[in-house]
């Protein structure tokens, strides 16, 4: 099975990220693959250190006929079996050719941007339902979660980012955008003078919520961290998980905090409200609503036996369904099966979005 995976997402995001790892996590079960990238020296330098050197491209708007002329060059030379595109950018610009085309959705993305695919693997049921409703085939369908790892770094001390060894401490994971709630998560800190908060992530909303977080008066309890590669470091050296998202459709965070036995408290975003469940694997909490997020975070620092409670009912979710090992399987499984149907004379038929 030869795989060309084609990506043309943001400098940081949790898709890049996850593009990365699912890349090298293929490449260590020996699938022989290709990848077109976005340029982006940092994305190409972690893909080079676990053994993949990508082809970097432009990826631009319509008017962008070199990079689709290379990608086609590539299928023409390299003759994959499938191509997976990531996102909308990179699955409108799918080549044309004789393999599978499948395209992987984490969002809420319109469907005309996937004419050229015959599959869609969807992150969570409920995108699945959501293509399924706007005309896409149920068969041509897929769930296919993500995976979270477990680095090997140990806990960052915390004095090394000034945060004092006894504060109880909060981390939010993710891109510094509106739609991320970290506005929210600030007027929570407002409201819980104990514990002090590691904000590890990058975007366009870094500067708005430096100014929010002075202005509630919690920026010296506030950290910003900027896009970071050591998140297990990050993980183990918290004592809760806060993702406070307005728009989710999984959050990649979840898994995260559940794979480092980490406690969780999300905003009941459709991703957070799919797969925690309340009470049992993590709190949730109306979304913008900072009363509420402050509540249940001194709730689980105040109930140390429920924090461990949920942290080791979230790792037994982990195991069952997020392991890197579990995700390998699922997609080398869904390659094969749809290339002998395809093989076997059924064809592939191209789905169709109204």
């Amino acid at each position: 099975m030869r795989l060309l995976q084609t990506m043309a997402g943001a400098e940081h995001g949790g898709a890049e990220t996850f593009f990365v790892s699912l890349a090298l996590a293929l490449h260590r079960a020996g699938l022989e693959q290709r990848l077109a990238i976005r340029r982006n020296p940092g994305r190409a330098a972690a893909l080079a250190a676990g053994g993949l050197e990508p082809e970097q491209l432009r990826f631009g708007g319509p008017l962008d006929l070199a990079t689709r002329w290379r990608l086609r060059r590539l299928v023409a030379e390299w003759r994959p079996d499938v191509v997976l595109s990531w996102m909308s950018r990179a699955s409108a610009m799918m080549p044309p050719g004789p393999h599978l085309k499948l395209a992987r959705i984490g969002g809420y993305y319109d469907p005309k941007y996937f004419r050229g695919c015959d599959h869609l693997l969807c992150i969570t049921p409920q995108l699945v339902e959501r293509y399924a409703g706007l005309g896409w085939p149920r068969e041509r369908l897929h769930y296919m979660p993500n995976f979270s790892t477990l680095g090997d770094e140990p806990a960052l001390p915390r004095a090394a980012l000034g945060t004092p060894e006894d504060a109880p401490l909060l981390l939010s994971l993710g891109r510094l955008h509106p739609a991320k709630g970290l506005d929210t998560l600030l007027q929570a800190l407002a409201l819980e003078p104990r514990a002090h908060l590691w904000l590890a992530g990058d975007g366009p909303s870094r500067g708005a919520l430096e100014a929010l977080a002075a202005e509630l008066g919690v920026a010296e309890r506030v950290r910003f961290l900027g896009w970071r590669a050591d998140k297990s470091a990050l993980l183990r050296a918290c004592d809760l998980c806060v993702f406070p998202s307005r728009s989710e459709a999984f959050g990649t965070v979840i898994a995260e905090a559940w794979a480092h036995r980490r406690p969780l408290v999300a905003a009941a975003a459709d991703g957070p409200r799919a797969f925690v469940e309340d009470g049992r694997t993590g709190l949730l909490v109306p979304i913008d609503d900072a009363a509420a997020l402050a509540a249940a975070i001194g709730r689980l620092l105040d109930d140390p036996g429920l924090a461990e409670s949920l942290a080791e009912a979230g790792h037994r979710r982990y195991l069952a369904e997020f392991t890197e090992a579990a995700c390998v399987a699922r997609y080398r499984a869904l390659f094969e099966r749809l290339g002998a149907g395809r093989s076997g004379g059924a064809g592939v038929a191209r789905g169709t979005a109204r």
